[in-house]
C-alpha cells in the first residue's frame, strides 16, 4: 500500500493533467487495431500503392463498388 501511494504522488501532476485535459489513446488504438485488420485481409496486394488505397477506402468508410467481388 506504501508503494502505490509513493508512486500516486510520484505520478500526482501527470494524473491532475488528466482531468485538466480528458484525452487518452483509445482512439489511435482503434485505428491501430483496423489498420491492422486491413492488412490480414489484404494479403496478396501486389504492390504497397494497393494497400495504401485499400487503407485510405476502408478508414474513409466508402461503399464497395458494384464492380468488386467480395467473398463471404
Amino acid at each position: 500500500m506504501r508503494d502505490f501511494a509513493w508512486m500516486l504522488r510520484r505520478h500526482q501532476e501527470d494524473l491532475l493533467n488528466y482531468f485538466n485535459m480528458p484525452i487518452n489513446n483509445g482512439t489511435v488504438e482503434g485505428l491501430n487495431n483496423k489498420v491492422k485488420v486491413i492488412s490480414h485481409k489484404a494479403y496478396g496486394f501486389r504492390t504497397p500503392r494497393n494497400y495504401i488505397r485499400n487503407l485510405y477506402h476502408c478508414m474513409a468508410d466508402l461503399p464497395l463498388p458494384q464492380t468488386m467481388h467480395t467473398f463471404a
